[in-house]
C-alpha cells in the first residue's frame, strides 16, 4: 500500500506534471508547507525564455496561451466568462485563494500597490482577476471583502473545483482540489494578457515586485508584444 506523500513531495510532483503539461513551462507553487516558494520562483526564470527584448522585465513565454474557455461565478453571483468579458483590456489572472498565508496576498498587495501609482486613464486599462483555487471556503462574500482590501476594482471569481482545475491547466498552471489537512496547492504565477490579441506573452513569479509590474502594465496596457 503505497503512504501518502508529504506536502513537499506532492508539490514537487506537481510542478514536474505540470512541466510536461505545459511544454516546458516551470511553475512555483504555494501551499501549506512553511517552506519558501522562492527557490522554485529562482528556478522559473532560468528555466523560461528570459527578460523580453521588447522591455519587459517580467518573464517571456516560449509560446502563448487564450484566456481559459470557462465562465466562473463573478463575487456579485453572475456568470463571468473571462475572454468575453475581459476583451480589449490587459488582464493579470492569478489562481490562489484567501487563506494563503503567504504567497497570495503577497502577489495581490504588490499588484495593487503598482496600479494605484498609473494614471488614472491607464487603471481603467487593465483587469485584474483573481480565481480561488479554494471554492468550498471562498465564497463570493469572502472574495470580495478579501479583494476590496487590496483593490475594490479586482475582479474575484469561483466555481466548481474541477472547472477551475481545468481552467487553470489549460493555460499551464497546476492546482490540486483541496483536501481534508492540506491546504490547496497552486501554481504562483500570474499569467499577463495583451488587450490586443488577448493571449498570454509573459508571466511573473512569485517574488515578482511592485517596481516590475509598474514598469510592465504600461507596456502591457499599450499591447507591446513581449
Amino acid at each position: 500500500m503505497n503512504e501518502p506523500k508529504p506536502p513537499h513531495l506532492r508539490r514537487r510532483s506537481l510542478l514536474t506534471g505540470a512541466v510536461a503539461a505545459s511544454a516546458g513551462l516551470l511553475l512555483a507553487a504555494c501551499g501549506s508547507s512553511s517552506g519558501s516558494s522562492s527557490g522554485d520562483s529562482t528556478g522559473t526564470v532560468n528555466q523560461l525564455s528570459g527578460q523580453s527584448s521588447s522591455g519587459y522585465q517580467g518573464v517571456s513565454l516560449g509560446r502563448t496561451f487564450d484566456k481559459p474557455a470557462a465562465t466562473f461565478t463573478d463575487t456579485s453571483g453572475k456568470p463571468f466568462d473571462i475572454a468575453k468579458q475581459t476583451a480589449g483590456k490587459a488582464v493579470l489572472l492569478y489562481f490562489g485563494y484567501t487563506h494563503c498565508p503567504d504567497v497570495c496576498p503577497t502577489t495581490i498587495g504588490d499588484i495593487a500597490v503598482a496600479i494605484s501609482k498609473l494614471p488614472k486613464a491607464q487603471q481603467k486599462s487593465v483587469e485584474v482577476v483573481f480565481v480561488t483555487t479554494d471554492p468550498a471556503r471562498d465564497t463570493p462574500a469572502t472574495l470580495r471583502s478579501w479583494l476590496n482590501s487590496f483593490n475594490s476594482g479586482f475582479i474575484g471569481l469561483t466555481g466548481d473545483i474541477n472547472t477551475i482545475i481545468a481552467a487553470a491547466k489549460s493555460v499551464g498552471v497546476a492546482v490540486e482540489a483541496p483536501t481534508k489537512g492540506q491546504e490547496p496547492v497552486h501554481g504562483a504565477q500570474v499569467l499577463a494578457y495583451s488587450p490586443t490579441d488577448g493571449k498570454a506573452h509573459l508571466l511573473y513569479t512569485s517574488g515578482t515586485t511592485s517596481a516590475t509590474y509598474l514598469h510592465d502594465l504600461p507596456l502591457l496596457i499599450k499591447g507591446v508584444t513581449a
